[in-house]
């Protein structure tokens, strides 16, 4: 089992690691530095360097695709939590393969977040036809992290047939507004958090309070992941002296999709 730390997920699920930086949000990617302490430890995932640093060369694991395979349990699993399911160098054949994996596993809530939602929307659409409908069990979502990437990225993810749609504006670094989207039966859960490390970035309440007052209005759930800074778990998560741990659907097996998973499988 994967375990983590992140507030919102379970487990953690990387078929793929090392990816390119491509906005100000991943200025200070933490997978980019933690690849590249992963590398000088010796691990043998995070040999391949690349651009954007050590060890955080773009490279294909197929040893891990059946990985959830082995996970009875039902939790909440984030997909390629170092690196992005939709990075232009992952063959399609390969994303075919974690999709497969996933359908097999309805016990589990798949969640899959993206900084590269026009190819997401693309690859999506195709395997919507290979599955024959949408996979319950896996929720898509596309990082936000100031006004103007709001406007480049959730459109795109409002067009991926998803189960559960959602954003991660995280790290924040700036005000958004997000009521042209907040729509309920489009968009499903909204993630806060503000930037973590030696180099954050501060984030104002204001723009978080913002974001939540937009989601309360909609009825869209929210949750406020950290306030950020150089140690963020010492500064809490609470939010007006409440936390904020709202979901979008409970974590519940659904037998349909088990029939669905099943046949995608080939059992």
């Amino acid at each position: 089992m994967s375990q983590t730390g992140i507030e919102w997920t379970d487990s953690t699920w990387n078929p793929t690691t090392g990816c390119r930086k491509v906005s100000p949000g991943c200025d200070h990617c933490y997978a980019a530095t933690l690849a590249k302490r992963l590398k000088a430890m010796g691990s043998t995932r995070y040999q391949t360097d690349g651009p954007d640093g050590e060890g955080f060369g773009l490279a294909l694991h197929p040893d891990k695709i059946e990985e959830p395979l082995k996970w009875k349990r039902p939790r909440r699993v984030f997909v390629n939590s170092m690196s992005d399911l939709f990075h232009p160098g992952i063959p399609s054949s390969f994303l075919d393969r974690v999709f497969e994996v996933m359908a097999a596993c309805p016990q589990h809530q798949f969640q899959i977040l993206t900084k590269r939602p026009t190819r997401m929307a693309r690859e999506v659409s195709r395997l919507e036809d290979k599955f024959g409908g949408v996979l319950k069990n896996v929720w898509l979502g596309t990082s936000v992290e100031d006004q103007e990437w709001a406007g480049k990225r959730v459109p795109h993810l409002l067009n991926t047939p998803a189960a559960v749609r959602f954003l991660s504006c995280e790290p924040l670094l700036g005000e958004v507004d997000l009521s042209p989207w907040l729509d309920p039966d489009s968009l499903h859960w909204v993630i806060v958090g503000g930037e973590s490390g030696p180099q954050h970035r501060p984030v104002a309440i204001e723009w978080i309070r913002a974001i939540r007052d937009q989601c309360l209005d909609a009825g869209i759930p929210f949750f406020f992941k950290q306030w950020g800074g150089r140690t963020p778990k010492a500064n809490g998560r609470e939010l007006d002296s409440q936390l904020w741990d709202e979901m979008p659907i409970p974590l519940d097996p659904d037998p349909s999709q088990r029939r669905l998973g099943e046949r995608a499988w080939g059992a």
